[in-house]
């Protein structure tokens, strides 16, 4: 179900992300050593020092991750696993944003209250243990956390709305993963899967896939309802991806 009709271009913009992600990594490898070594070793140079730490190993993870996803969209872009192409016209384009933003919302507020209580925990138990001095720092060093957090969790729906509105409404789907209005799906990393995929009317006619990921707040489901147009192929589509997924419940 190819068509050659769609002249945009994709762009991967999983590359971007490594970069950024090793851009961050270097900075935080200068906040975790310089401190210590032209500063007295107080209290808020030992805080800074972990959470830089932390920071470190977070931002060289993601970029490990998100090579492996560049290299997966670029074969999606290639065509060289590209199972099916389309493009969302305008009101397509409104009711999967619309879509995206209310799930993404939802998902948020439960994931932001989970990851709360566990600074909580973390941060409280290093605060009961290390010196008096250095308490104030790691407690503000959690708040910070906490208040960064809280920018992402509710605020990110809203920014992708938008970037949903303005997106280039390009759909390429593979057997394993997916392109969907310049977002990039994939559920072939381990401790993940395919649970479902089927032609759906309501909330519109659209190509549901529901797959599963593991990560710090173990394991997890995504739904993806993709506006299609009612004279395309899904069923061809979706015969390809069972045919390559062993679908988990």
């Amino acid at each position: 179900m190819k068509q050659s009709t769609v002249t945009s271009v994709v762009k991967n913009s999983q590359t971007l992300i490594v970069k950024r992600a090793l851009y961050f990594a270097l900075f935080f490898v200068f906040t975790m050593v310089v401190p210590p070594m032209v500063c007295e070793a107080t209290g808020w140079v030992f805080a800074l020092s972990f959470v830089s730490l932390t920071a470190l190993l977070s931002a060289l993870v993601v970029a490990w991750m998100y090579h492996l996803r560049a290299k997966k969209l670029e074969s999606l872009i290639d065509e060289s696993k590209l199972v099916a192409r389309w493009r969302l016209d305008s009101e397509q384009k409104a009711q999967y944003a619309h879509y995206m933003f209310e799930t993404q919302k939802a998902k948020n507020t439960i994931l932001f209250s989970i990851m709360v209580v566990m600074f909580v925990v973390i941060f409280g138990i290093f605060i009961a243990v290390i010196e008096e001095e250095a308490r104030m720092p790691m407690f503000l060093a959690m708040i910070g956390f906490i208040a960064f957090l809280s920018l992402f969790a509710f605020g990110m729906p809203y920014y992708y709305r938008q970037s949903n509105l303005k997106a280039d409404g390009e759909i390429l789907i593979g057997t394993k993963f997916a392109y969907v209005d310049g977002q990039f799906h994939n559920w072939d990393f381990p401790l993940s899967g395919l649970k479902d995929v089927r032609i759906i009317n309501e909330p519109f006619y659209a190509l549901h896939l529901r797959y599963y990921y593991t990560d710090r707040t173990l394991r997890n489901s995504f739904e993806l309802n993709i506006p299609a147009n009612k004279d395309s192929d899904l069923q061809t589509l979706i015969d390809k991806m069972l045919q390559a997924n062993r679908l988990v419940q």
